[in-house]
């Protein structure tokens, strides 16, 4: 642990800085950071009595849906489980009259003979707005429970409910109530594929990249940059954040790249009472938003470190916990109407 830093946003807390990596993975070497722009919004105690309205999420209804994901069986990348997973996906944001795209891809995997398909699903609610938020979350499941004990385990299927299905499932119910969200901006739901995409663990060997989706994703918005109209001014990752009992601390690649991002969303947390949500010390997490950030859209991942069901066969529905849903839900929808 390097010495400690302290910061404050409203409230005193001390943060220690450089922690031991939560989980090392290996990743190629990105593009440059890009100097980032992000909304602003008034400190979170000047709107703690004000009339910003409640969407009316539903915890138990996102819990479906969540069901209705994991029912499909696994889902990775270039599989059957992943095509169905796509068809339901797609068919119910269009139904909800949301503009859906397929980002295709072929990239080959280290320890695979053959290119795999791939597939990021872009989500856009009001697409001719250029100012743009992204709310994301990886929806291939790994193709191995690589940290189950006994590794005869590793290779029998498993479902990873908070794993990625939970951020999908938490925006499949946002979505029935777009359309009541009063925002400045124009939002996209991105999930990433290919997060999870890994077979060879072994880093003395090298072994397999992780977030090829999301790398592939920020760098075609790098290479089309000067073509198109919109820009990302802030995303929003949800990582095994709806277990119960999760515990939300800051991510601290997160608090290095998208410091007003972090103060704004944990304040907004501190304001409606999201005791999940702590305004204190985590880790540094190699995950799907630091390909974000590198392409200059300041992104900050939600993300309990301590989820005693990653990667195991145990992460099923029944871990889940509608309530943290609802919960997560509640503070951005409350930060996307404050924003501006």
């Amino acid at each position: 642990m390097s010495q400690v830093m302290g910061w404050t946003v409203g409230i005193a807390v001390a943060l220690a800085g450089g922690a031991s990596m939560w989980w090392l993975t290996a990743r190629d070497s990105g593009p440059e950071p890009q100097t980032p722009t992000m909304p602003t919004m008034d400190a979170p105690d000047k709107f703690a009595d004000d009339k910003t309205p409640e969407i009316k999420f539903d915890g138990a209804q996102s819990l479906k849906y969540l069901k209705q994901l994991c029912d499909i069986g696994p889902r990775v990348s270039g599989t059957d489980g992943m095509k169905k997973q796509q068809e339901v996906i797609e068919a119910h944001f269009k139904k909800l009259g949301a503009t859906v795209t397929r980002q295709e891809f072929k990239e080959r995997q280290r320890s695979r003979k053959n290119e795999t398909e791939f597939a990021n699903l872009i989500v856009s609610w009001h697409p001719n707005k250029e100012r743009r938020i992204i709310l994301c979350a990886h929806y291939d499941t790994r193709p191995i429970a690589d940290q189950e004990a006994n590794k005869a385990n590793w290779n029998k299927p498993f479902v990873s409910a908070n794993d990625g299905a939970g951020g999908v499932a938490m925006l499949m119910e946002l979505g029935n109530h777009m359309k009541d969200l009063k925002c400045e901006f124009g939002i996209d739901f991105v999930l990433f594929d290919g997060e999870e995409f890994v077979f060879e663990t072994d880093r003395i060997g090298g072994g397999d990249r992780y977030f090829i989706g999301s790398d592939h994703f920020a760098a075609d918005y790098l290479k089309t940059k000067d073509k198109r109209k919109h820009k990302y001014e802030a995303g929003v990752l949800f990582d095994l954040c709806h277990g119960k009992g999760a515990s939300l601390p800051v991510e601290l690649f997160s608090w290095e790249a998208a410091k007003p991002l972090v103060e704004q969303i944990w304040g907004v947390a501190k304001t409606v009472g999201a005791k999940s949500f702590k305004f204190e010390k985590g880790y540094q997490v190699q995950d799907d938003h630091l390909a974000l950030n590198r392409a200059g859209i300041p992104t900050v991942d939600i993300i309990d470190f301590d989820y005693p069901h990653w990667h195991k066969l145990t992460d099923t529905v029944d871990k889940v916990d509608p309530g943290q849903m609802a919960e997560v839900a509640k503070v951005i929808t409350t930060w996307l109407q404050k924003i501006k």
